[in-house]
């Protein structure tokens, strides 16, 4: 866990986001590094003076080297609701992705049937009947110096899906040494940030739309 401090991007009654920083686990694991989730736990518990142990129900997770929003709900109501809400596809997320090399059609649908490989921790387009399918869609935002910085529209929410479907095309994220990458970013990350979540509030009902900045970083600053 980076020994910095938490950037809450939305707080209220029932749900918190923050910015994770690339590196940082969501959920305990094997590692047995301090997750996000703990930090924040740690935070609210500070900040509400709250005795005993505090609730945090983790909704969704991003990969360990990605970057970016993750919501958390702070009661089991905000919990069960949103859960429904990542089951019936009624959230929208938006990534920025940074690759070497330049994708087919400057917007574009990718479509393909996904499988995990558990030992490797790693995601594989098959056409298996058995696979389950993937769909995201992309459009170039700018060419940078030497990259290309698009925007992801994932439809579905497969395991690695960004990294695969991008890498099967030939051009994987900058960093993304799993998925193809030639080089490694210094400090692990890949250079896939999870840009935006936009949804109805499970309890309010009001439209939410939350925005995470980019991490500080030469390649990022050159971002719009």
């Amino acid at each position: 866990m980076n020994n910095t401090k938490l950037e809450i991007l939305f707080e209220d009654n029932h749900l918190i986001g923050v910015n994770k920083k690339s590196g940082d686990i969501i959920q305990g694991d094997k590692t047995g590094d301090q997750p996000l989730s703990e930090i924040v736990k740690i935070y609210l518990k500070k900040k509400y003076n709250k005795p005993g142990n505090v609730f945090l129900g983790t909704i969704h997770r991003i990969d360990r080297p990605t970057s970016g929003i993750i919501i958390f709900a702070k009661t089991s109501k905000a919990l069960s609701r949103m859960n429904d809400k990542f089951r019936n596809n009624e959230i929208s997320k938006t990534y920025w992705a940074i690759v070497k090399k330049i994708l087919p059609n400057e917007s574009a649908t990718l479509e393909n049937y996904l499988m995990k490989d558990q030992k490797k921790n790693k995601s594989f387009v098959t056409k298996k009947d058995n696979a389950k399918h993937a769909q995201l869609s992309y459009k170039l935002i700018q060419k940078l110096d030497n990259y290309y910085h698009y925007e992801i529209y994932p439809k579905t929410g497969r395991h690695h899906q960004i990294r695969v479907q991008l890498s099967h095309i030939g051009s994987p994220i900058k960093g993304d040494l799993k998925y193809g990458a030639k080089r490694s970013n210094k400090d692990a990350s890949i250079n896939l940030h999870a840009r935006k979540i936009s949804f109805k509030h499970p309890v309010t009902k009001d439209y939410l739309e939350i925005t995470a900045p980019p991490p500080k970083e030469t390649i990022w600053n050159l971002t719009n």
